[in-house]
């Protein structure tokens, strides 16, 4: 069923005017936080811990499926879902999803792992990817803090976050200090050009304009994310421009019909399969880009969880 009329011109409406992101990611930043407020969170315990990297420590935030985070909680290995947030690479943290990773925790039964990674422009690329390599480096290397086997820790990311998923897995294949088996890419940005006139992708062309993220939006992201334009080209930057994707993780990814994002995500699940990894690619009909954001009882984060669930479960969906 499509967006009926009368949503697609409340939508086209709140799409307008497009705010220039790089004169004003302050204001967009703050709007973003603020609108992110999880209400509940003094009914929820979480422990917060911190991460050498380099000169500075990446904070990070653990959230149990049984709301109670003590260090008691993690003596027996428990499945782990690394996470990390979206939101352009210059907005979002963990406090502004708080909520989502609670819900993760609680529909998954996986300890979830929010990883607060330095943002752009104050600390432009490849600040965020380094973080969150170093977060998942000490996740798979030192498993003592979470108690969690490497085959049972998985990467997941939306957005940006769904890119810096990605970013992980091809730096850790790179590298060669440890390989994750599994990462969960929702509505990933994973290409590099997002002008309307040059894209390869149709998706934003047809949904770059009308539905809350605009193409216009996605350039001034990463026209502030971006230290040169040598980065254009680098795979940690944009994972499409790896030349070989082979050897990359089992990959559940997922894309919204109406998502700006939506071709370049699924491009990049072709380019998986074509280098013979497993990948199980779905288009949530009628979605939009950030749909994973909305409360558990939307039908579309329902099925989300659905094919979440049964991926961490090994199953073919």
């Amino acid at each position: 069923m499509a967006i009926n009329p009368v949503m697609k011109a409340a939508l086209r409406a709140l799409s307008y005017p497009d705010i220039d992101v790089k004169k004003n990611y302050k204001l967009v930043r703050a709007m973003y936080n603020a609108a992110h407020v999880h209400v509940l969170k003094p009914f929820y315990r979480t422990w917060d811990h911190r991460v050498p990297c380099g000169e500075h420590a990446v904070p990070v935030r653990i959230y149990a499926p049984n709301q109670d985070v003590s260090e008691r909680y993690l003596d027996e290995p428990r499945p782990v879902l690394l996470f990390f947030h979206g939101g352009g690479w210059v907005t979002g943290n963990i406090d502004s999803y708080d909520k989502v990773c609670t819900d993760l925790a609680i529909h998954t039964r996986h300890l979830v792992v929010s990883v607060d990674y330095r943002l752009a422009p104050e600390y432009p690329f490849p600040a965020a990817p380094e973080d969150c390599y170093a977060v998942a480096r000490e996740a798979f290397l030192h498993p003592g803090l979470l108690n969690a086997r490497p085959e049972e820790i998985t990467l997941i990311g939306d957005s940006a976050g769904g890119n810096l998923a990605a970013a992980v897995s091809l730096m850790a294949r790179e590298r060669g200090e440890f390989m994750p088996s599994r990462q969960i890419l929702l509505y990933p940005a994973t290409a590099a050009d997002h002008h309307p006139e040059t894209t390869p992708f149709d998706s934003i062309r047809e949904n770059g304009t009308d539905y809350l993220l605009t193409a216009g939006r996605i350039c001034g992201y990463l026209d502030l994310y971006k230290s040169s334009d040598e980065d254009l080209s680098n795979p940690f930057f944009a994972p499409l421009e790896a030349a070989d994707l082979s050897g990359q993780p089992d990959t559940l990814l997922l894309t919204a019909e109406y998502d700006p994002l939506r071709d370049e995500g699924e491009a990049y699940g072709r380019r998986l399969q074509e280098a013979g990894c497993r990948v199980e690619l779905h288009r949530m009909p009628d979605a939009l880009h950030g749909f994973f954001s909305l409360p558990p009882n939307f039908p579309v984060v329902q099925d989300c969880y659905r094919l979440i669930n049964r991926f961490l479960r090994g199953e073919e969906t």
